[in-house]
């Protein structure tokens, strides 16, 4: 059986249990201390980082993005039948959507209102870039879940998660983009990637008094948002006149 050594709020793992899941490949998991690494650990990780995944062979295969092409090339494939250039252009989707991970992670760590702003553009950036090749499939480019669905799976449940605990949506902008975010979240994979406790580990970290989303709660910093700051095509801000005033209220204060 695969054995996946996690870290419980890593994007990237997400992304590789996801995958698991998804294609109903049995595994375990076992949870480490990223603070404590044991020993055993640090020999099977060249770079020492989760995940780790341990193949039926005995093989420790490392960095997500080359798990998960193993994972697509050893077992039966999520979209059977792409062509060879289609692929390439789901691998490199898939690379824009993990490249994102620690973006994210930073925007959610900001401590203040000017951070937030900065690192937020960094990351509406690449949706904005998304939102211009969705089309009217529920999922990346068809009716079924693929491989970019899946990379994009963490990045789209952590907001997801942001928005219901303090109202501030990554997303404002980019319906598109939402509306693929509720067809990955409706296939209940973003729960049954994570652990039980996902959320409350998530949120104990990232809104915590130690941020500025986590600190929103009791008010106050909010009101130094300026939605127009924000965005990355500026006319969104004039014609999405609504969504900029919900948006400007920073995190529902």
């Amino acid at each position: 059986m695969l054995k996946v050594i996690s870290f419980k709020i890593c994007p990237f793992v997400q992304r590789i249990i996801g995958m698991l899941e998804a294609k109903s490949i049995p595994y375990e998991i076992e949870y480490i201390n990223l603070s404590e690494k044991p020993r055993w650990f640090l020999d099977i990780s060249p770079n020492g980082q989760v995940p780790v995944m341990v193949t039926e062979n005995g093989t420790a295969l490392f960095e997500s993005d080359a798990i998960a092409e193993y994972l697509e090339e050893a077992y039966p494939p999520l979209q059977p039948g792409l062509s060879a250039e289609q692929k390439a252009l789901d691998r490199a989707w898939s690379y824009l959507g993990s490249k994102q991970y620690l973006v994210q992670c930073s925007a959610q760590r900001s401590q203040n209102a000017q951070t937030l702003i900065e690192r937020t553009k960094k990351l509406a950036s690449a949706f904005a870039k998304v939102e211009k090749v969705l089309a009217a499939h529920p999922f990346f480019n068809s009716d079924s879940l693929g491989m970019v669905d899946l990379a994009w799976l963490p990045v789209l449940h952590r907001a997801h998660i942001i928005q219901e605990n303090r109202g501030y949506d990554f997303l404002a902008f980019y319906p598109k983009t939402k509306a693929w975010q509720k067809s990955l979240l409706a296939t209940g994979l973003a729960e049954k990637s994570v652990s039980k406790d996902f959320v409350e580990k998530f949120t104990g970290f990232y809104l915590s008094e130690e941020t500025l989303l986590g600190r929103c709660e009791q008010g106050g910093e909010c009101n130094a948002f300026n939605p127009e700051e924000c965005c990355v095509e500026a006319d969104c801000c004039k014609t999405e006149v609504m969504a900029c005033k919900d948006f400007a209220s920073g995190c529902g204060c």
